[in-house]
């Protein structure tokens, strides 16, 4: 007994350098990645430096490669439904796909170095990098044409969001979900981000010329197959770069090469901020917003962080599902992921981007595969997307479907279905999930997190000894009032008009 006393006071007391030992001296690989991540000591908001604090191992560029692909592909999403609706919207603006593409390389150039680099890689491993509000993206067109201004939607974002992680208010939600609550959301996401992934891939097939319906079969059946033998042989975390490789040799042997085309050309984008906010002339054609922008940004910069917290809940638990035990130090804080992305928000909106941050899943589910920590990662990625920005057609091939779709297939929603699953343990855990699953099947996934969170926390669902382990503000002052005000903000803006006719309030 006192022997294993003083190995964990040696483990404490001793640095990261000291504990090292090289892969050599292990078994296997897999018990080398283990240790790694049981012995790093992470420093919060101090300088972490390459071989004192952490390490580069090529398993890092799994994670760097899947985050890449997946920020691209977002980027491209976001910025052309931000040029097509303003467009729309404000009669002197004229936005088309080169705007998209310089404000998705300004995106790609400041923030990267910046949040990727310098935030997550050297300056606090414990924040997983800032990327991409996935959920926000099809809401930009009304957002957009509700009067919100980009640089006012940003600003009140990064504040509402730097209140939130002050009070702590994201890792106590974390610990307010249960397990059940948590795999049905999962367990939601992975199921319906594969079945969009697949009717993308589909879509792109049989809109190419001459009938080629079957390329995309002949793609998702050999995607099937390699993720399959990956699990199998305990490769997993080889997936992404595997299939994405795959589906792009597949798709050109097949004939489908034509829909390939190389148009980004290599160079930087204007990276001063006064030509993107400073005129309604140039940039994007708004100026500076004024008040009524403010208001008008106020319900969706509302509703944005309050989406934040079951998003970051997936990717802490991902993490917790695939690192062995005596690793917290290396898991990632989930207050300070959000203090990453409230500055990283404000900081990349104001040098010209137009970004809906939050935590980055094409990353952090990717690296908790391959049991690779924050930080190394972090950097690989950060000097990989301003290569690809400043090179341009690099971007051509990740956002081709049979690439990009397949990246995020593997890289993203399988590995949520199966993290759901593993969570969902006994009858009380499935009887949570279920009614998550199905609620966010009436509603939408935050809705159904924060209902499910209130009915679980006060036993009317799942565990029913869980509310005697609770506090009154835990168990009902915290998740009804988050159930309130994602309700409100969601009346607010209208995002339950399509589903059942409620229009905006606002």
């Amino acid at each position: 007994m006192s022997t294993n006393a003083h190995q964990r006071r040696d483990a404490e007391e001793k640095t990261y350098q000291e504990l090292h030992r090289p892969a050599s001296e292990f078994d296997s690989r897999s018990d080398y990645l283990d240790h790694e991540l049981q012995i790093m000591k992470p420093r919060r908001w101090s300088l972490n430096l390459p071989g004192r604090d952490f390490r580069f191992e090529w398993e890092d560029l799994v994670p760097a490669i899947a985050g890449t692909i997946g920020i691209i592909a977002m980027y491209s999403a976001v910025m052309s439904s931000w040029a097509e609706a303003l467009t729309a919207k404000y009669e002197w603006v004229n936005l088309g796909k080169d705007f998209a593409i310089e404000v998705a390389r300004v995106e790609m150039l400041i923030p990267a170095l910046l949040f990727c680099v310098l935030a997550s890689g050297f300056v606090n491993p414990r924040a997983n990098l800032a990327g991409n509000h996935g959920p926000m993206i099809p809401m930009i067109a009304g957002i957009a044409l509700a009067g919100a201004h980009p640089l006012a939607l940003a600003i009140l974002i990064g504040v509402f969001g730097l209140l939130l992680s002050y009070l702590k208010g994201g890792s106590k939600l974390v610990n307010l979900t249960s397990q059940g609550v948590a795999g049905g959301l999962l367990v939601y996401l992975g199921f319906t981000g594969s079945m969009s992934q697949i009717g993308e891939v589909q879509k792109w097939a049989n809109g190419l010329e001459g009938e080629m319906g079957y390329v995309g079969l002949i793609v998702l059946f050999a995607t099937i197959v390699l993720y399959a033998v990956l699990a199998k042989l305990g490769k997993r975390w080889l997936a992404i770069p595997l299939c994405a490789v795959t589906g792009l040799i597949i798709a050109l042997v097949c004939g489908a090469g034509f829909d390939l085309v190389f148009e980004t050309q290599v160079g930087l984008p204007n990276l001063n901020p006064v030509y993107w906010w400073g005129s309604q002339e140039h940039g994007w054609m708004l100026g500076l917003p004024n008040l009524q922008q403010f208001i008008a940004s106020l319900p969706f910069a509302i509703l944005a962080v309050a989406m934040w917290s079951p998003d970051f809940l997936g990717h802490r638990i991902f993490q917790e599902l695939n690192y062995p035990n005596k690793t917290d130090k290396v898991l990632m804080d989930v207050d300070d992921t959000m203090t990453v992305c409230s500055v990283r928000q404000m900081v990349g909106t104001a040098v010209g981007g137009g970004n809906i941050t939050s935590s980055w899943g094409t990353y952090m589910i990717p690296a908790a595969i391959a049991k690779r920590p924050i930080p190394a990662g972090a950097i690989v990625l950060g000097v990989l997307v301003m290569t690809i920005a400043v090179l341009g057609f690099p971007m051509d091939v990740a956002v081709w479907p049979p690439v990009m779709r397949v990246a995020l297939l593997v890289g993203v929603s399988l590995p949520l279905l199966e993290a759901g699953m593993q969570m969902i343990k006994d009858a009380k855990d499935s009887q949570s999930a279920g009614i998550c699953v199905f609620a966010a099947m009436v509603t939408n996934p935050v809705l159904a997190w924060a209902l499910t969170m209130a009915l679980d926390n006060n036993g009317l669902i799942g565990d029913k000894e869980r509310p005697k382990a609770l506090s009154y503000i835990d168990r009902v002052i915290i998740p009804v009032s988050v159930l309130l005000i994602c309700l409100a903000a969601m009346l607010a803006v209208g995002m339950l008009e399509r589903q059942y006719g409620i229009p905006a309030l606002l």
